[in-house]
């Protein structure tokens, strides 16, 4: 039991101060992530082929069900676990900018141990808006094409790039995708490397994430907006491309965490 005397003494969590982010800093946490990919080029492949694993199994397992026209749904939903993803990637900058050494036991310990801190409940939240962008677009298919037949993806595309109907779910789910979207980057993406970084609760976490987008709101979109785009041009090739562009866009998130945070360098 926890005395009065602990009680009174308990101080919550000093929740960081945020700073601005310009378009500079945006395109000099691109250049230092490459950098950093170049300097340790194994780990990066290591973690990047893990997330590309993971979009194989998705798109086999797609196939399997006789569902290839929900691979682009969830190949554009797939880049919203890229935060959760990149934690073994935060790491890896965090100890390159402090000077210490990169041991794969150590860096690989600090990612396991991360189940046992609030990683834990931000991996529920992301996970969760990933099914929703996945159920919302179920939705949206049974509203607008609930009577058209598409049993592969060719004639998937052409159902909603040449009907009426098809142009609607665009329509419609391009806008709550969109929002969907907005809402997972702002919550996380100066969360994730905050909770690496320091002790801090995950709804606190995801405050000083909203807070960071709100105060720079252009150049930060604009970085959601970079990340998306490589992420979905690097799964054309069959997932194959996030191997290299997943770690440099992992190790640019925690320099830009950098400059709007600034890391303990512990």
């Amino acid at each position: 039991m926890t005395s009065n005397s602990d009680a009174a003494s308990y101080q919550p969590p000093k929740m960081p101060a945020v700073g601005a982010v310009s378009y500079g800093d945006i395109a000099a946490a691109l250049k230092a992530g490459i950098a950093d990919f170049v300097h340790a080029p194994l780990y990066g492949l290591f973690f990047g082929g893990i997330f590309t694993l993971g979009g194989l199994f998705i798109l086999v397992a797609l196939r399997l069900l006789n569902m290839p026209w929900m691979i682009i749904p969830v190949a554009i939903g797939f880049p919203l676990i890229g935060p959760f993803a990149a934690v073994g990637l935060y790491e890896i900058s965090r100890r390159l900018a402090a000077g210490r050494p990169l041991v794969w036991r150590e860096i690989l310990l600090t990612v396991f141990r991360q189940r046992e801190r609030q990683f834990s409940w931000m991996a529920f939240v992301v996970l969760f808006i990933f099914w929703m962008w996945i159920y919302q677009i179920r939705l949206l298919l049974a509203l607008f094409l609930g009577f058209k037949s598409f049993s592969s993806i060719p004639k998937f595309l052409e159902i909603i790039s040449t009907t009426q109907e098809g142009l609607g779910f665009l329509a419609v789910g391009t806008v709550l995708g969109a929002g969907l979207a907005f809402v997972l980057f702002s919550a996380t993406v100066i969360a994730m490397p905050l909770l690496l970084d320091r002790e801090l609760d995950f709804v606190s976490a995801i405050i000083v994430s909203f807070k960071t987008v709100i105060k720079s709101p252009l150049p930060m979109i604009s970085w959601g907006i970079v990340v998306t785009v490589l992420a979905i041009l690097a799964m054309v090739p069959a997932f194959l491309g996030l191997i290299v562009v997943l770690p440099i866009l992992g190790h640019a998130t925690w320099h830009l965490y950098e400059k709007a945070i600034g890391s303990q360098q512990q």
